[in-house]
């Protein structure tokens, strides 16, 4: 198996984890709307009200996280389709391999990432 295939095959498996994780988070949120339609309709009055307008909250923020890093994958995976995967977009050098193992959807090398960051 080649270095490309290989890096291919596990930005597949996140892919693949990304788009699970989407589907189970919306059959979570349908439910926590359905479960709140058949509540008692009188929020202010209603002990619940605040936990399910939370609970719906929290999983519409772990979506949006989802959807950022299935674009992140397909992002990295445009990368490695052109040969530009594990180069760091900001000063061309290569990124360490340790990195990219540990975050495939890396844009930077551990230098530039500090930097930024820091």
């Amino acid at each position: 198996m080649t270095a490309d295939s290989s890096r291919g095959a596990l930005l597949a498996a996140e892919r693949r984890a990304a788009l699970d994780r989407l589907a189970a988070l919306g059959r979570d949120f349908s439910a926590i709307v359905e479960a709140a339609g058949q509540a008692n309709a009188d929020d202010e009055h209603d002990p619940e009200g605040a936990t399910i307008a939370f609970e719906r909250q929290h999983i519409a923020a772990l979506i949006d996280q989802a959807t950022r890093q299935l674009a992140a994958v397909d992002a990295a995976i445009g990368r490695l389709e052109s040969g530009q995967y594990g180069r760091c977009e900001r000063c061309g050098q290569p990124i360490a391999a340790a990195r990219l193992a540990a975050r495939p959807t890396a844009t930077t090398c551990i230098g530039c990432a500090s930097r930024r960051s820091g």
